[in-house]
């Protein structure tokens, strides 16, 4: 009857706790990812000792949600909180009227919600369990109230299980020396998921940039001033595009061709051309980019694109590699439409009008395209401030330059009446 309740036995990798000297360990998992299970195993191995009776590591316990009713609901009462975890012998009781749960060895545990931070100036802990940090409304005070709190015993420590969201408190804890991580996806824990449910979420979510924080439990981050955030990407997402006028695949080469080189950024766009170029809508296909690989390589990358998708024109920056570019991609095919394009002004300078087709709502992103998306945001009015090169985000910026930017300029140049 013990092996039920042995959780180091059941739990997956990231449920266990990290070895070392840590002060804060952050479970960042997706949705079901069974973050729960292992804050309420992870209090029970605080508090219970040997025997039902002996005393744990900690006596005094921390128990902080979103509100009250969640920290009841889902952390104590709930099908993976702490009393559903604890054997008959060391289940704690709770008592409402007090908001605690009371361990046979004396151990209690206090009920906080994160909308209330000054509940927590006065008392005192040796742990704390903070579940779903980065949705709190007052996660500055509640948090900062909580680190006073946790003052008691040789060695307090604390347990932190959320979804990530691009939020200050949690990006500051994860930069803190002190703290610890263990991530996972919503997948790791699918044995113990409805079938029904993982359908549902993978054919909505799959291969969106919400999908990649709900499902893959990442942390993405939009850049203050971003030229393009993740709510302004979800809201232009579609499933399929409409019939297309025009496609184009959009390459930006990487200097070098070895193992250290940047990627070689290869986006395939459309563009529904109805009306005058003011209300056509451009619509993101593919990101085709590959990484460190040699020119033949990318070459036939972007031409394989290129044919999947039957585009009408290749179009290259050819500032670091001029007429080698053009050369290598007609090794790959000769007679391919292609044209060289010359960054004159900076990247972000050709990027601001492009994002701002994106505030008009005149672009559309299919799935499948993370990586470019998680580059478009760390894209700013300063620069970018991604690792490497934004070359992903600079193959978009001459794809939606040749599909809606260049036909507007030239429609609006005043045409010459020949009487």
């Amino acid at each position: 009857m013990a092996l039920p309740f042995l959780f180091e036995f059941w739990a997956h990798d990231h449920q266990l706790p990290p070895e070392g000297d840590w002060k804060t360990w952050v479970i960042m998992g997706g949705r079901g990812a069974g973050k729960t299970r292992a804050g309420a195993e992870w209090v029970r191995a605080q508090v219970e000792g040997s025997l039902p009776k002996d005393k744990g590591a900690a006596s005094r316990v921390a128990l902080v949600g979103e509100t009250f009713d969640q920290v009841r609901d889902v952390m104590i009462f709930g099908a993976s909180g702490i009393i559903a975890c604890c054997p008959p012998d060391r289940r704690p009781r709770w008592v409402a009227t007090k908001r605690q749960l009371v361990w046979p060895n004396g151990a209690v545990a206090q009920a906080f919600s994160a909308q209330e931070p000054e509940a927590l100036r006065g008392p005192q802990f040796d742990a704390a369990w903070v579940d779903e940090l980065a949705k709190w409304k007052k996660a500055e005070a509640t948090w900062d109230m909580l680190q006073f709190a946790l003052r008691l015993g040789d060695n307090p420590r604390q347990c932190v299980t959320t979804t990530p969201r691009n939020v200050g408190v949690l990006k500051r804890l994860l930069s803190t020396p002190s703290t610890v991580t263990t991530t996972a996806p919503t997948e790791s824990n699918r044995a113990y998921l409805a079938e029904s449910f993982l359908s549902e979420v993978r054919a909505r979510y799959a291969g969106t940039r919400l999908g990649r924080q709900e499902l893959d439990g990442v942390l993405l981050e939009d850049m203050e001033d971003a030229l393009w955030t993740s709510q302004m990407i979800e809201a232009l997402r579609v499933e399929v595009p409409p019939a297309l006028d025009r496609i184009v695949v959009a390459v930006d080469p990487p200097v070098t061709g070895h193992a250290g080189s940047d990627d070689c950024g290869i986006i395939v766009a459309g563009v529904a051309a109805k009306g005058p170029p003011q209300d056509w809508v451009a619509y993101v296909l593919e990101d085709a980019s590959v990484a460190a690989s040699s020119p033949l390589g990318w070459a036939r990358r972007a031409m394989a694109a290129f044919d999947k998708h039957g585009a009408e024109r290749l179009v290259a920056e050819v500032n670091q590699g001029g007429d080698l570019v053009e050369s290598v991609v007609r090794q790959v095919d000769p007679l391919v439409p292609y044209r060289a394009v010359r960054a004159s002004r900076g990247k972000v300078v050709r990027a601001e009008p492009v994002a701002a087709l994106y505030e008009q709502g005149r672009v559309r992103h299919l799935r499948g395209l993370g990586d470019l998306e998680d580059q478009m945001c760390q894209m700013t009015g300063q620069g970018y401030h991604g690792k490497g090169s934004p070359d992903r985000v600079d193959a978009l910026v001459w794809a939606l330059h040749e599909l809606m930017l260049e036909p507007a300029a030239k429609w609006r140049q005043p045409k010459i009446r020949v009487l």
